[in-house]
């Protein structure tokens, strides 16, 4: 079990966690003592006083925001490539009871009352039926909640709750095959071997519509670019849904039921919902639709510049390169353009290789900085025409915050 006894008897003596009286583990030695931040001012205040930099065991330094549950998301930096390395890809939980699998005795259960029987497969199973393999990004659903203003409840993420690795696994279609599905089937019910610390804490049960699932590209994935899982991203397996924010990618994954009715657990009916109308989004998870609200479905189009901080000093009179990522939900990239004259023009930006609808899409765009501050902004078109937006979008979770980003060179 991967708790806070087995990791501090692992990794030694800790500082104090702040305000809780549990220690937090000293992780991988001198590199992974608390660093400072400097991070947004658009963050709380207080979510800027406690972040720090600290690795969790296999990850290099990512900023904690919490420790219970862990939610560690990737600096700005580690996010200047098409793919994320493993051991900088963020860390998300809801639940704190994280188990450590083995996966010698892991099995996978398959069935439910809208499929035609049961069936369990070990990971060598797993392993032996045909893979496939997506290029994805994995985005929290709250990615940049913290920017909102007015500040809304939750993980207060900055930039960095995502990231794109290649995934590969079996289809989800073949592992529903084993158990079959009825015709009556209407959605499929992911469970993972996380769980509350609490019996009064709801269990992290997710549930996807039948279409999305049976889709080429929905994957019980066992490998994260050319690797097995990490533990902290879903050994030994995990559910891959591309397009789809991360709240459905359920990691540890255990269980896969078929199910005729919507499911109706709390973390699909009370959580990760949108008001109807709200966004522009194309998939709509129907069974899950009431009049005033509806499941958070596909991400939205979105671009960050990476290669710089704002506040950066850069060479006056001498060509610059500012780049970046874009991404969206799954119908790819069209443009990227930049500002630097607060949007009154924008100049196209030069896309870096395709590896994939679902996949980051980096660009880079090049301009002569004069002496003083030069404000880039940048923002993203996708095939269908969706672009990002100048004002954000108000809602009550702080999902799918696509506002244009900028950062501010200083030319000396």
């Amino acid at each position: 079990m991967i708790n806070r006894r087995t990791l501090l008897g692992t990794a030694g003596a800790g500082v104090a966690l702040a305000g809780s009286g549990l220690a937090l583990p000293r992780l991988l030695g001198g590199e992974a003592d608390a660093q400072p931040l400097s991070l947004s001012k658009a963050l709380p205040q207080g979510v800027r006083d406690s972040a720090t930099l600290e690795a969790l065991p296999g990850k290099k330094p990512l900023i904690k925001l919490a420790y219970r549950p862990p939610n560690y998301e990737s600096p700005v930096e580690y996010l200047r490539t098409g793919i994320t390395p493993n051991d900088q890809f963020f860390v998300r939980y809801h639940l704190s009871d994280i188990p450590e699998v083995d996966a010698k005795t892991w099995k996978l259960s398959v069935g439910g009352d809208g499929a035609n029987g049961q069936s369990a497969l070990t990971l060598d199973e797993l392993k032996h039926l045909p893979a496939a393999e997506v290029t994805a990004v994995c985005q929290c659903s709250g990615n940049r909640r913290g920017l909102f203003q007015p500040h809304v409840p939750g993980v207060e993420w900055g930039y960095g709750a995502m990231g794109c690795a290649r995934w590969k696994g079996a289809r989800l279609k073949d592992v529903l095959d084993k158990a079959g599905l009825k015709k009556e089937a209407v959605e499929i019910v992911f469970n993972g071997t996380d769980g509350p610390a609490i019996d009064k804490t709801p269990d992290f049960i997710k549930s996807i519509p039948v279409w999305k699932a049976i889709e080429e590209t929905t994957l019980v994935a066992y490998e994260m670019n050319g690797q097995p899982l990490t533990h902290w991203n879903g050994f030994p397996a995990r559910v891959v849904v591309p397009g789809w924010t991360g709240t459905y990618w359920m990691k540890h994954v255990v269980a896969i039921n078929a199910v005729t009715t919507p499911f109706d657990g709390f973390w699909m009916k009370s959580a990760y919902r949108i008001p109807v109308g709200k966004f522009p989004v194309v998939a709509r998870f129907i069974t899950q639709e009431t009049a005033a609200n509806t499941p958070i479905t596909e991400c939205v189009v979105n671009s960050l510049i990476t290669s710089h901080a704002d506040g950066a000093s850069v060479k006056a009179g001498t060509r610059l390169a500012i780049g970046g990522i874009a991404w969206d939900g799954g119908y790819g990239i069209r443009a990227v353009e930049a500002s630097t004259d607060g949007g009154k023009t924008w100049a196209e930006a030069t896309l870096g290789p395709d590896a994939g609808k679902y996949a980051f899409r980096t660009w880079t765009y090049q301009f002569i900085p004069q002496r003083g501050r030069t404000k880039v902004t940048a923002r993203a078109t996708n095939v269908i025409g969706q672009g990002q937006t100048a004002a954000l979008i108000l809602n009550p979770a702080g999902y799918h915050h696509n506002v244009m980003h900028s950062v501010t060179v200083v030319g000396a």
